[in-house]
């Protein structure tokens, strides 16, 4: 097989020779379901991907969330569809949410054409997904449970000519390459595969020399246009991004806000100490119920909450609507899983902004974003906010699972706290004009006033006044190994 793929990569300027998918070679009943549901022109990857796909070649589609990677292959998946002839696609997804999104888009697509579509994931009984999947033409599954069902005798798949990964790096980061490896052993060797997300990790490397055919790459933007996406970041102690945080959404002009946690302890924290402080806010994590997360998720999209805070889970594909700022309340360790926090706004076209708090605990993540992205990302200048007093022994009553009361010093992230605040507090607040104790570190655009204990690392351009520019290098790397991805099975 071929190990290197051919890379088709284009240019676009505005909405210049922009194709409409009347003009593809698509069903009638299809072009007529998709119309009716507002999809008349073509995203770049659509484009790029459609015509190959429809060609019947093995592609790897690249592109940031929020860019229709679901129709890029959905409508050539469902093209190729011939209904009632037995099992013929097979989709994976990473987690529930996003299997049952991708179905209820496939759903939409091909009610004139009648295709019959399954969904399966875990934590249901197996006896009615058996059911829906004797009758399939295409099964949206997440790995586990497809497995499940192949190794107890549930499902077989002789009949099947395209097999697709969506968010294959996801799944790769959550270990669901053996599982991914065992079914593709079980299909027909002739199927089409198409491989699918906003990044594509060197992990998939080896799925794509062993298993797919001369592959070619479709990659249009990986992440969000500047011109759509502003990106910011406050240089700021970690004690204090809480105060930050409730200062910034009492201040900015926000309509749907996402805020991004790095773990699931910070997330069940930092929601109800929001509420406490007048902040209608909302939780979403992968040890929650799936009909706990589709409600929360179907509250947000109807404008019945404003804030949701959200670890990993809900950065990757989940058909989350409206979203007009992002807040990183701390950056996880995979550089990646910014650029997928960031496409949760500023999609289709509208404006956004995303927002990161930063603390010295960030800096060696940042400066991996920035080695692996071409982003521009200016710093502002910390306003001055009050101090709030934050409770670390709080839990929510929507946590489930394992609920556990904090003992001890606790920092707002689960962290054990250094800082010799109270048990269960944390006080917030910053005067602007200084930078105590951060090592003397700036990370891009300007940096304002005095920074004590300075190592002499900067990460911006000029010092002295209030706004940030773009970032500029003047600094050696730091030294730290860095971890960007934990090859286990992750529920948050």
């Amino acid at each position: 097989m071929n190990r290197n793929p051919k890379r088709i990569s284009r240019l676009f300027k505005g909405e210049i020779n922009k194709m409409l998918f009347k003009n593809v070679k698509v069903n009638a009943e299809i072009s007529k379901a998709l119309e009716e549901e507002g999809i008349v022109d073509m995203t770049k990857i659509q484009e790029m991907a459609i015509p190959l796909i429809l060609e019947g070649k093995d592609v790897i589609g690249m592109s940031y969330t929020g860019s229709g990677k679901t129709v890029a292959f959905g409508v050539p998946v469902l093209e190729n569809i011939k209904p009632g002839k037995g099992l013929q696609v097979i989709i994976m997804s990473p987690v529930r949410e996003l299997a049952v999104q991708i179905a209820n888009e496939l759903k939409k697509f091909s009610k004139y054409k009648r295709c019959n579509i399954a969904t399966v994931y875990g934590g249901v009984s197996l006896d009615p997904q058996v059911r829906e999947m004797r009758k399939a033409d295409i099964v949206v599954s997440t790995p586990g449970r497809l497995l499940d069902h192949l190794q107890r005798g549930n499902i077989k798949f002789p009949d099947v000519k395209c097999f697709v990964l969506d968010e294959a790096d996801k799944m790769v980061e959550m270990g669901f390459v053996e599982d991914i490896e065992r079914i593709l052993s079980q299909t027909p060797k002739g199927r089409q595969i198409l491989l699918f997300g906003a990044t594509i990790s060197n992990e998939i490397e080896h799925i794509k020399n062993t298993h797919m055919n001369n592959p070619v790459v479709a990659e249009a933007d990986k992440h969000v246009k500047q011109e759509f996406l502003e990106q910011h970041y406050y240089n700021i102690p970690h004690n204090q991004k809480f105060s930050l945080l409730v200062h910034l959404l009492k201040t900015e002009a926000t309509d749907r806000v996402m805020i991004f946690c790095s773990s699931r302890s910070t997330v069940e924290m930092l929601t109800p100490n929001l509420r406490a402080n007048g902040i209608k806010a909302e939780m979403i994590h992968g040890k929650m119920s799936q009909n706990k997360r589709l409600t929360t998720i179907e509250r947000f999209n109807k404008d019945k909450l404003n804030v949701l805070v959200a670890s990993a889970v809900a950065a990757r594909g989940l058909d989350i609507k409206g979203v007009t700022h992002v807040f990183n309340y701390d950056l996880s360790r995979d550089p990646q899983e910014y650029i997928h926090r960031i496409g949760r706004t500023a999609r289709a076209g509208e404006q956004g902004k995303a927002i990161t708090l930063l603390s010295e605990r960030d800096y060696d993540v940042f400066n991996h974003i920035f080695d692996r992205f071409d982003l521009e990302i200016n710093e502002i200048q910390t306003p001055e906010f009050p101090k709030l007093r934050f409770e670390a022994r709080i839990r929510d009553e929507q946590s489930e699972g394992n609920r556990r009361r904090y003992s001890g010093h606790r920092d707002v992230g689960g962290h054990r706290n250094q800082h010799g605040h109270h048990s269960g507090r944390s006080y917030g607040g910053r005067s602007s004009g200084s930078s105590n104790g951060s090592n003397g570190r700036s990370y891009g655009g300007r940096s304002s006033g005095s920074s004590n204990g300075s190592n002499g690392r900067s990460y911006g351009g000029n010092s002295g006044g209030n706004s940030g520019g773009s970032r500029s290098r003047s600094m050696s790397r730091p030294s730290t190994q860095h971890r960007s991805r934990e090859m286990t099975r992750r529920s948050d």
